[in-house]
């Protein structure tokens, strides 16, 4: 019996060293951030977004250098986009504005939020409320990151997102006319020379707002846009129209 019992005293402490050793020292090499981001990108690219965000959610939690976290968060947004759920796409990336707000990588997550308004937008009359909320969020680009490397990008989107939007305000406008809502004709006119003085059919809603103010018999607001039209744009076929008008109205 005490035969037995020897060798057992001597192989229990030795398999239970050999036991913890090892599994503390797997436990630190197991834990490889960049090497469990390339994984996370491999599984986004092959649409597995589950099992990317699982990955890129253990990096944020284990990450104490703060070196690899913020890297995880943008990935953990990009799988949203790229899953095509947009809300929660800038849900992330306004999360990870608020967590790094001084990054260097916070211009373009500012960027992408933009982009994925931008991206909404379907035309003039369905993709007006994507264009405002992308030009917001492109100027406040701008006005937070002056130096961001998307600049000239970013100018060309916001004069695209204020075309789109000042044809769709045009296109209200001309149903209000056609319908015979002068009142709400002119408010949707007189609202888009001013926000977009530059607008490529300046004319024609010049000449328009004239003429729906002289259906509301308001002949002096009706004269001030029609002289208007024709001392800014005296070239205009909308000019000639103009006065035409003012000279019928004089008799």
């Amino acid at each position: 019996m005490k035969k037995r019992l020897f060798p057992l005293l001597l192989i229990v402490p030795a398999l239970l060293l050999s036991s913890c050793a090892p599994e503390k020292s797997v436990r630190q090499e197991a834990f490889d951030p960049k090497a469990m981001l390339q994984q996370a990108s491999r599984f986004i690219e092959v649409d597995e977004y589950e099992e990317a965000r699982k990955i890129l959610f253990e990096v944020k939690n284990r990450d104490l250098s703060k070196r690899y976290a913020p890297l995880a968060q943008l990935k953990i947004a990009e799988s949203y986009v790229k899953e095509g759920q947009p809300e929660l796409a800038v849900e992330e990336y306004r999360r990870f504005l608020q967590m790094y707000p001084d990054h260097p990588r916070a211009p373009f997550a500012q960027y992408q939020i933009a982009l994925v308004y931008f991206r909404q937008i379907e035309g003039p009359e369905r993709g007006a409320g994507g264009a405002r909320k992308a030009l917001e969020e492109f100027q406040k680009l701008l006005r937070l990151y002056p130096r961001n490397p998307y600049r000239e990008a970013v100018e060309l989107k916001i004069r695209e997102c204020r075309n789109l939007i000042a044809e769709y305000e045009f296109h209200v406008g001309r149903f209000y006319y056609k319908k015979g809502s002068y009142a709400a004709a002119v408010g949707r006119f007189v609202g888009l020379l001013k926000e977009f003085p530059d607008y490529k059919r300046a004319p024609e809603v010049l000449y328009l707002t004239g003429l729906s103010y002289r259906r509301l018999n308001r002949p002096e607001d009706s004269v001030k846009y029609l002289a208007e039209l024709i001392r800014r744009f005296p070239d205009s076929e909308f000019a000639e129209k103009a006065e035409k008008l003012m000279a019928e109205s004089s008799k």
